[in-house]
Formats: structure tokens, sequence, C-alpha cells
């Protein structure tokens, strides 16, 4: 009796164990198919090329600031000149995304401004890579300053068959009866002559011709386009600003290069500034791809 109820204990025991091990399978089972059906993989859009950005101030050679800033090599005393080099960094609480640097020397001949602006793209959508987010700003800030997307019409566009501006068979306005009765005929010619002239130069100067005018630019970042305007008139001097904005990757640079002269009527060389801020720019270019 005794060797009966042992077995049937043992028997009891076993049916229970196998029980147990037969639901910690079925649960584990369970977890194993739970993990199956919510596995996903998300892929990243492209990171951008450029993690961090140049020391703006230090990015401009003392060379490349003797050119476009003529006046700096006058400045006779050492310390302003070493501080006129050395420029003012502009406020930024984030230099791994937005620099800049800017420039400003006043000569006997005109005062010269310079500020370059770095900014690092980073898109916060996956699904939009940070060269792409960089290209829409690019673009915003192209459409916002009015650049053609075709060239310019030539000069000769606008004037008329015999060489003369459209409007003006001459080139010469006749002289204003008020004017003939003060002054002799020859006299009147004269001074018409000369406002004519005057005013045919001044145009001309304020005015660029057709390859100078706002445009983009080829061979420069992956996109890059020149603003040329001209403010001022009357009483004062004619200030020109040459503005060039590139971008390479996810990095968009800004160039703003102004001239303002310290005699009235004089207007900054269109082509003259051009040819510098386009120098520096083709330099920080390189800079950023070396």
């Amino acid at each position: 009796m005794q060797r009966k109820a042992y077995v049937t204990g043992t028997a009891a025991l076993l049916a229970a164990l196998l029980a147990g091990c037969t639901s910690g399978s079925s649960g584990g089972d369970d977890i194993s198919d739970k993990n199956a059906d919510t596995g996903t993989s998300t892929v990243a859009a492209q990171p951008g090329k450029y993690l961090t950005l140049p020391e703006p101030c230090g990015a401009v050679s003392q060379n490349t600031l003797d050119s476009l800033l003529p006046g700096i090599a006058q400045i006779t005393d050492e310390e302003q000149r070493d501080k006129a080099y050395a420029g003012t960094a502009t406020l930024t609480y984030d230099t791994d995304r937005k620099v800049g640097c800017h420039w400003k020397v006043e000569s006997t001949d005109a005062t010269d401004r310079l500020s370059v602006d770095f900014e690092r793209v980073v898109s916060y959508d996956n699904a939009i890579s940070d060269d792409n987010e960089a290209q829409t700003i690019y673009t915003r800030r192209e459409t916002a300053a009015g650049i053609p997307q075709s060239a310019p019409p030539s000069a000769t566009e606008s004037e008329s068959p015999s060489g003369s501006p459209s409007g003006s068979a001459s080139g010469t306005p006749t002289p204003s009866p008020s004017s003939s009765t003060s002054t002799s005929p020859s006299e009147s010619a004269g001074t018409s002559a000369s406002t004519s002239t005057t005013a045919s130069a001044s145009a001309s100067a304020s005015i660029p011709p057709a390859d100078l005018q706002p445009r983009t630019l080829a061979d420069l970042g992956d996109e890059a386009y020149l603003d040329d305007q001209l403010s001022g008139s009357g009483s004062t001097a004619e200030q020109r600003t040459v503005t060039v904005v590139f971008r390479t990757s996810n990095v968009v640079v800004t160039i703003e290069y102004e001239e303002q002269p310290m005699a009235t009527g004089t207007v900054p060389d269109s082509k003259e500034l051009q040819d510098r801020a386009q120098n520096l720019a083709a330099r920080l270019a390189e800079a950023l791809n070396s």
C-alpha cells in the first residue's frame, strides 16, 4: 500500500512539470511572433557633407583683404591696422550651424565694407536630405533677390539703329526757349551738349552692361548667383553693393561687398567690384572642398 501511494505521487509531479513546460514554450512563441510582426527598418535621408564650419574671420587672407579693402593699407597706426585685418565676428549662438565676419575700412577715396557668412543646413526630416534642404533655402533666396533665369538683353537691343538711345534721334536735347533768350545760340548749344554728356556718362556708369547685370553663375559650388545694386543719388554718393551667394552640398555661403565713394556723383565700377567678389567666392569654395 505504501509503494502504490509513492508511484501515484510521482506520476502527479511529472504531469505538473510537463504542463508547466508546455505553458512556457507557448508564451515564448507568442513573444517571438509579436517581435517579428512589429520589426521594421527606416532608411534616413543622406546627411550633408559638412559637419562643421570654418572660422569666418580667418577664412579671408590678408592679401585678399588688401585687394577688397584698398584703404586698409593706408592705416598708419599698427594696432588699428591689425584690428581692421582681424574683422568683427557676427554674433551667433551655434558656431556649428551659422558663422560670419565683417570688415569696414575708410580711406580718402571711399568706404569699403565686406561681410562673409556661412550657414550649415541640417534637415530634421528623415525623408529630406541636408543637401535638399540647403537647396530649398538657396532657391528661396535667389527668388527673393529677383535673379533672372535667362540672360539679360544686350546693350545694343536698347539702342536705335543709328546707335543713339531709343527715343532720341541725336542723343542731344533741344535747348528750351527760356535758355535761348538768356544766352546766345552757341552758348546754349554748348551747355546742352555738356549737360547731355554728363547725364549720359552718369547713366552709363550707373547701369552695368548686360553681362554684368544680376545673374546666375556657373562653375561656383553646386549653384550660385550674383546681384549688383546701386543706391544713393543727388546729394549723396552712389553706393554699389555686390552680393554673391553660392551653395556647396549643405553649406550656403553669402558674400556682400560694398563701396561708397567720398566724392558726390562718383559711381563705383561694377566690373571691378564683381571681379573682386567672385574671386573671393572661388577661394572660399576651394577652401571648403579641400
